[in-house]
């Protein structure tokens, strides 16, 4: 493909480095030519090769300061464009919210070009005042599972509330308890572990979920296989982030063909329509009542569809045309 930038991928089990590398993959699968590289490689490169990195600060640097940095002396040298994750928002605080404000405004400046995986985001770079430039909008993928890899629903459920994805303040754990605990369901699954820095958090959370009767199994870091496996046998997954970019855990769901519980917010209503029949969309002070349907009616806990909008191969097209139109 003329015109195609190298593309950075990291190592790691970072939601970001893991979606570098799925990106990376599909792109060299439809164009083997592509060439993939990791962060030490950049430094070999030729002044002015093109480069497309995905960037979130925590995973360029231990700081926004420091990661903006990185990315801006790089893009010095190279020609990098740039699909940025985890927009700066009032949920960040008033000190984090600021630092990652200018530090998205620095990547964003010093970038060829800019993606974004929603409209949501796009409005965030306005409303935070971190870019009012040209952003292309790219979805976060889904591919649904093949029939044989078990997107059926398992003759038994384990009886949970699940909620997917590292555990941080804002991503709705606390939600999820309160709306079990108000069904009458005892029992909740955290599927992964805490993020960085916040496992006394985590702590806090099972013991205030314990106070409201529900139990919490935190299954720690699961591969593929098994976090899928998972996934599908809880009873209710369900997503209720008050800090949400663009969704993951979201996009995983879906592939396993469950339909999530979601409360609704500006993300959540812009993949309802994209993908329509795949979220059961409710606003918080529904969370309880619906979830207590999802428990007396499983079969609404999946949506059964076999292809979506937002592919994998939707998204390479959608990134080859872009890179065509920035690298002509």
């Amino acid at each position: 493909m003329s015109g195609a930038p190298k593309l950075l991928a990291h190592a790691g089990d970072h939601g970001v480095a893991v979606y570098s590398r799925e990106l990376a993959s599909a792109v060299t699968g439809a164009h083997p030519a592509i060439e993939v590289v990791a962060p030490a490689d950049l430094r070999r490169l030729a002044p002015g090769t093109a480069v497309h990195a995905q960037f979130t600060d925590r995973l360029w640097a231990d700081s926004p300061e420091e990661a903006s940095r990185n990315f801006a002396e790089l893009a010095a040298r190279l020609r990098i464009s740039v699909t940025l994750h985890d927009m700066p928002q009032e949920s960040d605080g008033p000190r984090n919210r600021a630092r990652r404000r200018a530090a998205y405004a620095l990547v964003a400046r010093t970038a060829r070009g800019v993606v974004v995986n929603s409209a949501h985001e796009k409005a965030l770079l306005r409303e935070e005042g971190v870019w009012s430039g040209e952003v292309a909008r790219v979805p976060l993928p889904v591919e649904v599972l093949p029939a044989d890899s078990g997107t059926a629903a398992p003759s038994e459920s384990d009886g949970s509330v699940g909620v997917l994805g590292y555990f941080y303040p804002g991503k709705g754990h606390d939600e999820a308890a309160l709306a079990a605990a108000a069904a009458g369901v005892r029992r909740m699954t955290v599927l992964g572990r805490a993020s960085e820095g916040h496992a006394e958090e985590l702590a806090a959370f099972i013991r205030r979920a314990e106070g409201l009767g529900v139990a919490v199994e935190v299954t720690g870091w699961l591969d593929d296989a098994e976090i899928a496996r998972r996934g599908r046998a809880v009873a209710v997954p369900l997503i209720a982030h008050r800090h949400v970019s663009a969704s993951g855990s979201l996009a995983s769901w879906i592939g396993w063909g469950r339909r999530p519980v979601a409360m609704r917010n500006r993300y959540i209503d812009e993949m309802a329509q994209l993908r329509p029949g795949t979220l059961a969309v409710v606003d918080e002070s529904d969370l309880a009542s619906a979830v207590r349907a999802a428990v007396a009616d499983a079969p609404s806990t999946w949506h059964g569809l076999r292809r979506l909008p937002g592919s994998w191969s939707d998204a390479v097209a959608e990134y080859t045309r872009w890179w065509a139109e920035l690298h002509p």
